[in-house]
């Protein structure tokens, strides 16, 4: 029937009749919303409805039911059809083309559309235009990387890390603005504590981010510490001796620095590891007295940042 349905133009004159009515009655719109639902679950006519205007005039709907939260039946259609018509690689380009994907985003907060908004995401960010589109949007990657700390959903936490584990293997850019999101501790809890699937995507992702991690590091101070040592040390030659009453030298100073500074990284590494637990057994609504202090300190003593479930 659906595929009789759309042989016969019933897209066309459904939107005609839209487009063709200034005063439309909002349960007409709300059954043609309907019927696009129905219409767009078969294969065959995805690509005929989303070539129309069906993809805009669902957008629009959309847009206009947010503001009345009584009509969610009518929400749910909208957003269910246009994830029905996103399934179809070639109705993307006409989704992009509205401002379907801002919304999107910016709905994610409100329990009753977020899963169905990063459904929608999900195979947006199959394509090339459609990952430009996320990370286009203001705040877009600290909205997502907050899904992971408010939402005890399994469903949702699949969703939003298969997001951001196809987005950070395309663009540098798009892994250091999850980073500054604070992505890091949230994987790591994820990893822990998650569904399956979402534990093997969280530590994918934390895997790629600490690989180009490194490499960032890597090349950044290997640079600089090739030319501090081929420099001349103290202004004295390789051939001098250091001043036997003017304490230590210069190579000692440096090597008192530099174990100054893993000092200080261990610190922090430490101080991290500790405050990751926490927020772990915070979340897991524990009792704090099952995890105290002394623990974390015994548990974290001997870790470094290799140690992580990476």
């Amino acid at each position: 029937n659906k595929a009789a349905i759309v042989k016969v133009g019933s897209v066309h004159k459904m939107l005609k009749l839209i487009e063709s009515s200034d005063g439309i009655d909002s349960a007409v719109s709300e059954a043609i919303v309907a019927n696009f639902l129905g219409l767009s679950a078969l294969d065959s006519n995805k690509p005929i409805i989303g070539s129309s205007a069906a993809i805009p005039f669902l957008v629009r709907t959309l847009q206009s039911l947010d503001k009345k939260s009584s009509r969610n039946q009518a929400k749910q259609d909208a957003l269910r059809a246009l994830y029905n018509l996103s399934i179809f690689p070639a109705n993307i380009p006409f989704i992009l083309e509205t401002d379907l994907v801002p919304f999107l985003i910016n709905s994610i907060g409100d329990m009753e559309v977020t899963e169905r908004n990063l459904s929608i995401l999900s195979n947006l960010v199959s394509t090339r235009a459609g990952r430009k589109a996320i990370s286009s949007v203001p705040d877009a990657f600290p909205i997502l990387v907050d899904v992971l700390n408010w939402t005890d959903s399994p469903e949702c936490q699949e969703k939003v890390s298969y997001i951001l584990m196809v987005m950070s293997h395309k663009s540098y850019g798009d892994k250091q603005a999850m980073i500054e999101a604070g992505i890091m501790s949230s994987l790591l809890e994820l990893s822990l504590i998650g569904s399956t699937l979402s534990q093997n995507r969280a530590s994918r992702l934390l895997e790629i981010l600490r690989i180009d991690k490194g490499k960032q590091v890597s090349g950044n101070y290997g640079g600089s510490l090739g030319t501090a040592v081929s420099a001349p040390i103290c202004g004295t030659s390789s051939s001098s001796k250091p001043d036997e009453g003017g304490g230590k030298s210069c190579l000692e100073e440096d090597e008192d620095m530099m174990s100054e500074e893993k000092k200080a990284v261990k610190q922090l590494v430490q101080l991290s590891l500790q405050n990751n637990m926490r927020k772990i057994v915070k979340r897991a609504n524990l009792p704090q007295d099952i995890v105290p202090s002394d623990h974390f300190k015994s548990l974290t003593s001997s870790s470094t940042s290799k140690s992580l479930p990476f």
